[in-house]
């Protein structure tokens, strides 16, 4: 039997909720994901050994970070964690070579060139490595705290809310190198967010909280698809497919394939054949019943309805199920009613190409 990449078990009584959590998931970037106050920070804080307020268990592979029926609650610093926080937290009187060093100085190992080579590559960092922290940029920070981290030779990375301090251009140049991270290291990672389009880029598996609990756990596709989930409001909704990329056109668009079905987004900085995930939200598709003609926009994916939900306010949410995966639309009940939608019927989504942004498109997981 194999064993899950990481275990947690978690009982805890804090002001306004208990938290009550239990989950395992494999290796890769494991999301945990939720509104403020949903228990992500108890929860991270608790894998870390920086509260012992909980009991339980939690275990990364074999071995047991903490057990409180064994009295077992191994201190921070025997954990073998790498940490990333919002800020980098560089130490701003050593260069970038010596911050990242100093992973292999504080866990007293002897050096390791190629390893130290194979990060700094992977991150692109090597220009960067005689500067101090004060010369660099907030996303040059963040991937110095990535590779710090990578080179304590952890056995689980936690990310907490990595990208929250930075902005949308810093966030657009951090998210390539957390796919290479989730894609080309060993390490399970334990990330947290409330940001859908940072679950739909990066998460392997997606544990989801509201008030202490997990009420959803499964891929991207699987939580972000679910209409009845929505922990940053209605305008967070959206679908995650996934497709390939077959060409770009001399235009400016990309065109990609996704389930036999085309796909045009503006260029996609990809190689033909490279697999992508792309969030498409639920305000950006519109529905026709008969075939669109005379249209702007150029994506048009036939499907059917396979469910509606409709809220307290006057919109509903219609989940599509079409061969490029789970579509959502987020709609008026008035619409509903007037194009007397239902589960069954064939329906098609019409997305503008423009509408799904370069930050809602990644790598799909390898």
């Amino acid at each position: 039997m194999t064993l899950p990449a990481l275990s947690v078990h978690l009982r805890q009584r804090m002001e306004g909720f208990s938290l009550d959590v239990d989950f395992e998931v494999p290796t890769g970037l494991t999301v945990l994901f939720g509104a403020s106050g949903s228990g992500k920070t108890s929860v991270i804080d608790a894998v870390a050994g920086l509260s012992h307020a909980a009991t339980g268990h939690i275990a990364v592979g074999d071995r047991v970070l903490m057990d409180s029926a064994r009295d077992l609650h191994l201190p921070p610093h025997k954990r073998q964690l790498g940490y990333i926080f919002q800020d980098a937290r560089l130490f701003p009187h050593m260069s970038v070579a010596r911050n990242l060093d100093y992973a292999r100085w504080v866990t007293r190992r002897p050096s390791d060139q190629p390893a130290f080579d194979r990060v700094v590559e992977m991150l692109g960092i090597g220009p960067l490595l005689s500067r101090r922290p004060a010369r660099l940029s907030g996303g040059e920070k963040q991937r110095v705290a990535i590779g710090r981290a990578l080179l304590a030779r952890p056995k689980l990375i936690l990310a907490d809310e990595p990208l929250a301090a930075l902005d949308d251009a810093r966030k657009g140049e951090i998210l390539p190198y957390f796919e290479r991270l989730r894609d080309e290291s060993d390490v399970p990672i334990l990330y947290v967010t409330h940001a859908a389009t940072e679950v739909a880029r990066l998460a392997t598996t997606v544990v989801a909280l509201e008030a202490g609990r997990v009420i959803r756990q499964g891929t991207a596709a699987e939580v972000l698809g679910d209409p009845g989930f929505t922990p940053g409001g209605v305008r967070d909704i959206g679908a995650v497919i996934e497709a390939r990329v077959a060409t770009h056109h001399p235009d400016g668009l990309t065109e990609l394939e996704a389930g036999g079905l085309p796909l045009f987004l503006p260029h996609v900085e990809r190689s033909i054949g490279d697999k992508l995930r792309l969030r498409i939200a639920a305000q950006d598709v519109i529905l026709s019943k008969a075939l669109p003609a005379g249209l702007s926009a150029l994506n048009i994916l036939p499907g059917t309805i396979a469910d509606i939900r409709q809220g307290d306010g006057p919109g509903a949410v219609i989940s599509l199920d079409t061969a490029a995966g789970r579509v959502l639309a987020r709609v008026t009940k008035r619409s509903v009613q007037a194009m007397a939608l239902h589960p069954g019927t064939a329906i098609f989504a019409v997305v503008k190409s423009v509408a799904v942004a370069p930050g809602d498109v990644g790598a799909a997981s390898r």
